[in-house]
């Protein structure tokens, strides 16, 4: 994978590709994560592992949270629009 393979659609209404690209990725070094603390036997690295799991839960929030603002500021935008846009006045 390529530091930047991921490019900006510059169209997003209800939902941003570049920050679900970004949840799908933290999701999956969870993931990986949580499958090494399976297999480690150490205490002070399942500990440091253990921190980094719950650091990236953290982003994943923040993540989950920005894709729900926008969500909710295109609806609120597409209610004004068609209110504007109503025809049976």
């Amino acid at each position: 994978m390529t530091e930047k393979d991921v490019n900006c659609e510059h169209a997003c209404k209800n939902t941003c590709a570049t920050l679900n690209e970004a949840l799908r990725r933290e999701t999956a070094m969870v993931r990986f994560y949580e499958s090494i603390l399976d297999e480690c036997n150490m205490p002070d690295v399942s500990t440091f592992m253990n921190e980094l799991v719950e650091e990236k839960r953290k982003v994943i929030l923040r993540l989950i949270q920005k894709l729900n603002e926008i969500h909710v500021r295109s609806q609120a935008i597409d209610g004004v629009a068609s209110s504007f846009n109503n025809t049976d006045r």
